[in-house]
């Protein structure tokens, strides 16, 4: 199953990224470009392995270190109960990936 955004999770494009707004709980989650090419990418079907193979290929980052941080976001997303589905291969991180910021609206 590929990575769905919760139904409760507004996804807004920014000029720096995006923020993912999280209605249960009003907490905003900002998104910078790179995140946000990731967070696309795996929701629309992309496998984290083909997600991390375009990261590497766009960036100047080895495979192993794109896969791991693709992993890493996707299991920040996934802990903080924005998105479900989607392959992830590590367990809970220990804290969240370059381009993911969390704070309160309001």
């Amino acid at each position: 199953m590929p990575a769905q955004l919760r139904p409760d999770v507004t996804l807004t494009p920014t000029d720096d990224g995006a923020v993912l707004l999280d209605e249960r709980s009003g907490r905003y989650y900002q998104l910078n470009r790179t995140a946000l090419l990731v967070l696309r990418s795996l929701l629309d079907g992309r496998t984290a392995e083909e997600t991390a193979a375009d990261l590497s290929a766009r960036h100047p980052v080895t495979a192993d270190r794109a896969r791991a941080d693709v992993d890493r976001l996707h299991e920040t997303l996934r802990t903080a109960g924005l998105v479900t589905g989607g392959q992830s291969t590590t367990g809970p991180g220990t804290g969240g990936p370059a381009g993911t910021g969390a704070g309160t609206a309001g």
